[in-house]
C-alpha cells in the first residue's frame, strides 16, 4: 500500500504552528512517506464575516490570506522540484463549504484550481444561535453557545452537521471541486467535555448512510483524519470506527491525513489507523 498523507497544512495557516513546511516535508521523507498532500485552508470569502458569530479570530485566523496564494504556491513548487526525486508532494486546499457562497468558492476552484493537483472539502462552519454560523471546532464556548445549546440534543446536532457534509459532497462547485471529505465527524470534536452520544440512533444513522452513499455513488474519497486522537475531548479518529466499519462495506477510498499543523504532528497516528483498517 502507497504510504501517503493526503492531509496537511503549512507556515501560511494562520492557527498553525508556524513551523516551515520544508521542514515537515523533511520529516515525511524520514518516515518512509511517498505521497505528500499540501492542503491549506484556502480564503474565506469577504462576505462570510457578516454571517459568521462567536469569537473573531475563528474567523480571521481560520484560513489563508488571499494575498498569500502566490507565495504558497510558489513556496509548494520549490519544495516539489527540490525534494521530488525522494517524495510526490501535491500541491491544493482544504476548501470550506459555505451554503451561502456557492458561487464564489466554484469560481475561487475554476481560478486556482489548475494549479492544483489534490483538494479536500470541509465543513468547519455551521448554522447555529441568532441564524449566524459558527465555527465547530474553534472554542468550547463558540460550540456551546452557537450549536449545542440551539439544537434539540446530541443527535440533531450530529444530523445537522452530517446534512450539512452532505449539502457539501452534492454542491455543484465545478469541475475543480475536491474529491475528498475531509474529517466527516469533527462535530465530534469535543463530545467528552460535553457528554455527547457516543452511538449513534436509528435516524442519525439513517442520515450517515445517506451521506456514505452519496460519497459512494459520486466516487469521492474519505480523509481517514487522525487529529481526533490527539484533541482533549474527542479521542477517537474523525470519522469513528462505527462509521469507519460501514465506509468500508461501501469500498469508499480512505486516505490517511494527519491535519498536520506542526512538524510534530506529521505522521501522527499512521500505524494506528492502517491497523484500524486492516482489522475490518
Amino acid at each position: 500500500m502507497l504510504k501517503q498523507d493526503g492531509h496537511s497544512h503549512t507556515e501560511f495557516c494562520p492557527h498553525g504552528s508556524g513551523d516551515d513546511v520544508e521542514l515537515m516535508i523533511q520529516k515525511a521523507i524520514r518516515l518512509g512517506f511517498e505521497r505528500y498532500s499540501i492542503t491549506e485552508h484556502a480564503p474565506l470569502p469577504t462576505a462570510f464575516k457578516q454571517e459568521y458569530a462567536g469569537l473573531e479570530t475563528g474567523y480571521t485566523e481560520a484560513s489563508m490570506a488571499m494575498s498569500d496564494l502566490p507565495a504558497y504556491f510558489k513556496k509548494v513548487k520549490r519544495m516539489q522540484d527540490k525534494y521530488g526525486a525522494k517524495i510526490h508532494i501535491n500541491v491544493g486546499f482544504e476548501v470550506d463549504y459555505l451554503s451561502n457562497h456557492v458561487q464564489w468558492t466554484r469560481d475561487f476552484l475554476n481560478e486556482y484550481g489548475p494549479q492544483t493537483t489534490d483538494n479536500v472539502l470541509s465543513v468547519h462552519f455551521m448554522q447555529g444561535a441568532n441564524h449566524k454560523f459558527w465555527c465547530v471546532d474553534d472554542t468550547l464556548t463558540d460550540f456551546e453557545t452557537g450549536l449545542l445549546t440551539p439544537a434539540e440534543n446530541g443527535q440533531a446536532l450530529y444530523r445537522q452537521y452530517f446534512r450539512a457534509v452532505t449539502e457539501a459532497v452534492t454542491a455543484d462547485l465545478g469541475q475543480y471541486a475536491p474529491k475528498r471529505i475531509g474529517h466527516m465527524t469533527l462535530i465530534r470534536k469535543f463530545q467528552d467535555y460535553f457528554g455527547l452520544p457516543r452511538i449513534y440512533d436509528a435516524d442519525t444513522w439513517q442520515v450517515i448512510t445517506t451521506l456514505l452513499q452519496t460519497i459512494q455513488q459520486k466516487g469521492d474519497q474519505l480523509d481517514y483524519n487522525a487529529a481526533g486522537l490527539y484533541k482533549e475531548f474527542c479521542n477517537e479518529t474523525y470519522p469513528d470506527d462505527a462509521i469507519l466499519k460501514q465506509a468500508q462495506q461501501l469500498k469508499i477510498p480512505l486516505v490517511y491525513g494527519s491535519d498536520a499543523h506542526s512538524i510534530k504532528e506529521v505522521g501522527h497516528g499512521y500505524h494506528t489507523l492502517m491497523a484500524m483498517i486492516n482489522a475490518k
